[in-house]
């Protein structure tokens, strides 16, 4: 299947691409410079960016913060092997994350390793905390692997229009 009959599929049009890539590059927006952005008139194009919405395809707006600028942070990237691999395993991990403020990203993986974190603590002592409660805690963690980072090189989002032209099922 061509990226446009996907996402003709989806029920989307090339406008409501145009639409979520401009809330996903600028955040909220009014609604007649949306319109600009996006070609169409602002009506219309408001009613679309509230189905969008409704239909949950924007979950939220997010300020990019330069927290570089507030403070000195350290942010790890901690890669996580369970011991055991069950449905209650995964979910009693999952559940612990979850409730971390310090953990800012945790996605699941096939292969070696289960899990890839990012994490920011005020401090690499604070870090080495965190990594001890979750060891006590009995999450059946088998073996992690911590990686610091010394600098952000990219950090964006996907581009939605070449990321669903380019797709093939």
């Amino acid at each position: 299947m061509a990226g446009s009959e996907r996402v003709a599929k989806l029920g989307l049009d090339a406008t409501d691409i145009r639409i979520l890539s401009a809330v996903q590059k600028h955040g909220p927006l009014s609604k007649t410079r949306l319109a600009e952005i996006v070609n169409l008139s602002p009506s219309p194009c408001l009613a679309r960016l509230n189905r969008l919405k409704a239909a949950g395809y924007i979950r939220g707006y997010h300020a990019d913060i330069a927290l570089d600028r507030i403070r000195d942070v350290t942010q790890v990237i901690v890669t996580v092997a369970l011991t055991q691999h069950r449905k209650s395993d995964f979910e009693r991990f999952e559940a612990r994350i979850a409730g971390l403020d310090e953990v800012v990203e945790c996605i699941a993986t096939g292969g070696g390793m289960d899990y890839v974190l990012k994490v920011c603590t005020p401090s690499l002592a604070a870090f080495q905390d965190l990594m001890e409660s979750l060891l006590e805690a009995e999450l059946g963690i088998d073996r992690y692997m911590t990686y610091i980072v010394t600098r952000q090189i990219k950090n964006t989002r996907p581009n939605l229009a070449a990321l669903l032209a380019g797709a093939q099922d």
